[in-house]
């Protein structure tokens, strides 16, 4: 059986990294063993030892996988109303041949970086060939909406239903029909959605990405009622709630239910303390180059780390970032919000992205018994517990 160690070995279970231990597996991955390195070079001999340190594999909490034939297409920084036109008008500009390809590829990209588990946004079936080879554990969220439109909210949720049904993968994946975000969807369709999964299933929502969702929440101003009026869409179907867009979660959504609120740039402490109230088993997902490219903004870390939120990471789509790595990610939120502690921000991206996703049985943490995959992170420095700019993420395996 093969036995890799590095420098340090960061299990998310251990409160301190193991130093000269080593991690014994299966072919399949599976964790037989950790110990003392003495042990295995005494039974052993060769031990596969990397510069740096060893983490779980990494879990990407949102990702839109089926855009990845859109990287560069849409130019930084144009906010989230402007992105959300051209992701409609221009998804369509290439051959199925190609988008297919460019989803191969943009796999390839996260296993190679390290991840081992996706929470994919999906519209359409795009993606569902490459998801059916197994080589990453993915949950699948088919989004459903209606733009607030109460005649269309049966027509659109038999057509994401219709989505659903198609995907059939591997033993272990997931899916689950869900809401796209507050402002796009009525409150008869988020009382439908709330019927269409088993209770043990996660569901997913955009959440606070932008001032203009607020404020359309608010009282029906703003961007995202111009977009509507872009559209000839008659909104008299919906009635601003005087509050927040988290309310609209609250009000609206199931609590008893695994539920990752993505984005949540515009989030306060006020809003985070409401959620939690409500439903205690809430993910809060980040997506920091993704709002970077789209807003030039990140959320306000420091309100999640005082009460405690789960947080996680995504990557968000290649039309809205540069890279699908957690790593970078990683990177992005030591550069901006250095105060993040490393321990912390390891757990945001493994181990809290693997409950959120309903994978932690399996993957999250180096334990005996899961198969979570072993990613080498090199250089990092050990003294400031922080990665560098030429930091790499290697899939051991």
């Amino acid at each position: 059986m093969p036995v890799y160690s590095a420098d340090l070995i960061y299990t998310l279970v251990h409160p301190e990294p193991l130093s000269n231990y080593g991690i014994e597996t299966d072919a399949s991955g599976k964790i037989i063993s950790i110990g003392p390195l003495e042990q295995y070079q005494a039974s052993w001999g060769e031990v596969y030892h990397s510069e740096g340190i060893i983490v779980p594999g990494f879990v990407n909490a949102h990702c839109h996988l089926e855009l990845s034939h859109m990287k560069g297409l849409i130019p930084a920084g144009t906010g989230l109303i402007e992105f959300i036109k051209n992701v409609v008008t221009r998804r369509g500009e290439r051959p199925m041949e190609d988008i297919l390809i460019e989803i191969s590829k943009s796999e390839d990209e996260m296993i190679q970086t390290g991840i081992v588990a996706v929470g994919d946004i999906s519209n359409q079936v795009d993606t569902f060939l490459q998801k059916s080879l197994g080589r990453i554990r993915y949950h699948t969220f088919v989004e459903a909406f209606d733009l607030l439109q109460n005649d269309r909210t049966e027509i659109e949720i038999n057509k994401s239903q219709a989505i659903l049904d198609q995907l059939s993968g591997p033993e272990g994946h997931k899916k689950s029909l869900v809401p796209h975000a507050p402002y796009s969807v009525s409150r008869t369709m988020f009382k439908l959605l709330n019927d269409k999964n088993n209770r043990n299933t996660s569901v997913s929502i955009h959440h606070q990405e932008t001032l203009d969702e607020n404020q359309f929440m608010f009282n029906k101003t703003g961007g995202l009622m111009e977009f509507y009026n872009s559209l000839n869409l008659n909104l008299n179907d919906f009635n601003p709630i005087g509050a927040m867009s988290s309310r609209q979660v609250i009000d609206l959504m199931d609590a008893g239910r695994r539920t990752l609120l993505v984005h949540n740039t515009m989030s306060t402490p006020q809003d985070i303390n409401a959620i939690h109230a409500w439903n205690p088993n809430t993910f809060w997902v980040t997506c920091p180059n993704a709002n970077l490219y789209i807003e030039n903004r990140l959320p306000f870390y420091k309100y999640f780390m005082d009460q405690d939120a789960a947080v996680c990471i995504g990557t968000d789509s290649l039309a809205s970032n540069w890279q699908l790595s957690i790593l970078e990610e990683m990177k992005t939120i030591q550069r901006y919000q250095s105060y993040v502690p490393w321990n912390r921000l390891l757990q945001w991206a493994t181990l809290n992205g693997a409950l959120a996703l309903g994978f932690e049985k399996d993957l999250g943490s180096l334990e005996v018994g899961k198969t979570p995959g072993l990613v080498n992170i090199f250089p990092f420095d050990s003294v400031g517990q922080k990665l560098g700019p030429y930091s790499r993420a290697t899939r051991l395996i």
